[in-house]
């Protein structure tokens, strides 16, 4: 599948545009604004217009003009209805440009169309303005409110991978968890923007329970940058009638490349950062007697990590025929959902001569020590060398797909991380 790529900086044309809290204002009934100015030479129209009641929040604001230019249009929100209020502080979300209902201007600058979502349960207040050739300007006004959020159907982010403020791996994916399932994957998709300092090119893709959404690159990231997800869900129908009420800021750092890398017959683990060999640790890696006890080849992605993890088999799918064991070890770096760590294991005595654990990677105490204090959630881990593939779903194994199939798992395909999203918010039809 060839790679599908949008276009990103075509969505940066607002004029003039601001998100202001108003106090509450009256509405009374009418069509789109429609007047001319004194000498009759320039007709301003603004759809939805004033006295319009409880309409949808992603229905786009257009702003027309004949006979002259349209140079400043305003979108102030009010939200009024209490069910449509964010529950939290929505990390930043309060930020004027967050909230800020940005447009695109066509190319003679006689329309102007909104390509943000409006706040559900609002009182909106749209000011444009217009010039014509002799200089003079009309400006004209509408007041609409937007449909307000129902209990049940308001769409939160339930969690999110990485944290805004920590410094994160080169293979780190984004994770979005929503307390609701999506069935309008490409409206969502294109209410999240991926900002970042190098430029990349990525796309979302979509968990089979379609409540988690997950951005990753083509490639690893570039190291030693910043990254902003701007998660614009305040509007966005997210399944029938399902709005988002709360916008989200993310912003996290891109650390060194550093990549760790074992050859499962070999008893080692060759950790290196920005090219530089920094550790060989010896290892024992799995028995493979059977394949649960088969360490998994293929790209992981370090996931937690606690300085006290308790290995218990009574948590996993060992089969009913292999003694089970409940052991504590220090300095556990889980590697994938099915129980998968690196991990101290003194008691072994096989580690750097041969493979005897339950699947997990046992190390010394000094390496496992090191290796938690000198490695970051989402650095990667390539193994190779057991005939048990890692499953891209089984942790952070998103690298386990091409980046043709991983665009499949979504809506929009792929786009560039230099500002903007891969489509419009508004739906279909509107």
């Amino acid at each position: 599948m060839a790679a599908r790529n949008h276009a990103a900086g075509a969505r940066g044309l607002g004029v003039g545009l601001t998100a202001l809290v108003l106090a509450a204002t009256a509405c009374t009934p009418g069509e789109a604004e429609s007047r001319n100015n004194a000498s009759g030479s320039v007709e301003l129209s603004i759809a939805p217009g004033t006295g319009a009641e409880e309409v949808a929040p992603n229905t786009p604001v257009r702003v027309t003009a004949e006979s002259g230019t349209i140079t400043d249009v305003r979108v102030e929100q009010e939200v009024v209805d209490e069910a449509s209020m964010p529950d939290g502080d929505g990390d930043g979300a309060e930020d004027g440009d967050l909230y800020a209902v940005t447009g695109s201007l066509n190319e003679d600058a006689t329309e102007w169309v909104s390509d943000r979502t409006l706040r559900p349960g609002a009182e909106v207040v749209v000011t444009a303005t217009v010039t014509d050739g002799s200089g003079g300007t009309t400006e004209e006004t509408a007041e609409f409110t937007t449909t307000p959020a129902v209990a049940g159907q308001r769409l939160e982010l339930a969690a999110n991978r990485p944290l805004s403020g920590q410094t994160v791996g080169v293979g780190m994916p984004i994770v979005v968890r929503f307390d609701l399932p999506v069935t309008n994957k490409a409206e969502v998709e294109s209410a999240l923007e991926v900002v970042s300092d190098q430029g990349a090119t990525g796309a979302w893709g979509w968990l089979d329970d379609d409540t988690t959404a997950v951005f990753r690159p083509e490639e690893y990231w570039e190291p030693h940058q910043n990254v902003t997800v701007n998660m614009r869900l305040a509007g966005v129908e997210a399944a029938e009638g399902v709005y988002g009420v709360e916008n989200h800021r993310l912003e996290f750092e891109i650390g060194p490349e550093r990549i760790l890398t074992m050859h499962v017959p070999d008893h080692e683990l060759v950790v290196t950062a920005d090219g530089e060999r920094e550790r060989v640790i010896p290892v024992s890696n799995g028995a493979a007697t059977v394949r649960f006890n088969t360490t998994t080849s293929g790209t992981h992605v370090l996931m937690e990590r606690a300085e006290t993890v308790v290995m218990d088999s009574s948590t996993t799918d060992m089969p009913a025929d292999m003694a089970g064991y409940n052991t504590t070890v220090k300095y556990g770096i889980r590697t994938t959902n099915s129980g998968e760590y690196l991990h101290e294991a003194s008691y072994n005595t096989n580690i750097g001569v041969a493979n005897t654990s339950n699947g997990c990677t046992n190390l010394r105490m000094e390496d496992a020590r090191w290796l938690y204090e000198n490695t970051l959630m989402g650095d990667v881990l390539e193994t190779t060398g057991t005939d048990r593939e890692v499953e891209w779903y089984n942790g952070w194994g998103y690298w386990q797909l091409s980046f043709d199939e991983w665009q499949d798992r979504g809506a929009t395909g792929a786009y560039a991380t230099t500002g903007g999203t891969p489509g419009s918010v508004h739906g279909e039809g509107r």
